[in-house]
């Protein structure tokens, strides 16, 4: 668990995710958050989103969303890559029922429109909306909807060489780090024997 930004960031529930869901005010931001929770993407590259990577040219919402290579955390090889991720149905719905800030070309933007808001900006937002729901010490970071999103699709029985090209992982020992597995997740598969 994460205290004090060290260890692994929490792994949420569904009623954690709604929860935090509930006190973001801003449609802007539940649509940050449901990005998160429905890609698996990092924040860093959540907040870089330009309205073309997630809408058409009449606002609906793509097939694909596009997280830019340019935007993403390099592997440890150094190379960045684009990753495309289908669009859940659940996010399709939050997708078109927001309308984006016509006057920018970021999905995210900052109050000038200019740039997209900072990591730092997202963190806080997420921080305020844990606080607000109570959930403070059970360490929720912006890392956590990446940690959920792999361990659920693990939970699910997905195979490891579809959540390494889901996540846009080049390497399985580094994707294995992010799956959380509980002493009764290790009973349980004993059980099966």
């Amino acid at each position: 668990m994460k205290n004090n930004r060290n260890g692994q960031s929490a792994i949420l529930t569904e009623s954690d995710y709604s929860k935090i869901r509930k006190n973001i005010k801003s449609q802007k931001y539940r649509i940050l958050l449901d990005l998160a929770w429905y890609t698996g993407e990092r924040w860093g590259a959540l907040v870089k989103l330009k309205v073309e990577d997630v809408y058409n040219l009449d606002f609906t919402p793509r097939e694909y969303i596009t997280f830019r290579a340019r935007t993403r955390k390099a592997s440890p090889d150094g190379k960045r890559t684009t990753r495309q991720v289908p669009v859940h149905s659940v996010l399709q719905e939050s997708l078109a029922a927001y309308h984006p800030d016509s006057k920018s070309c970021w999905l995210f933007p900052e109050r000038t429109g200019n740039e997209p808001i900072t990591l730092r900006w997202g963190d806080m937002i997420l921080r305020a909306a844990v606080e607000k729901s109570g959930l403070t010490a059970k360490g929720i970071s912006t890392h956590s909807t990446r940690r959920t999103f792999i361990t659920s699709l693990a939970k699910r029985g997905v195979g490891l060489a579809t959540i390494k090209k889901a996540t846009g992982h080049s390497d399985l020992k580094v994707l294995s780090r992010y799956i959380d597995v509980s002493d009764d997740d290790v009973k349980n598969a004993i059980a099966t024997l």
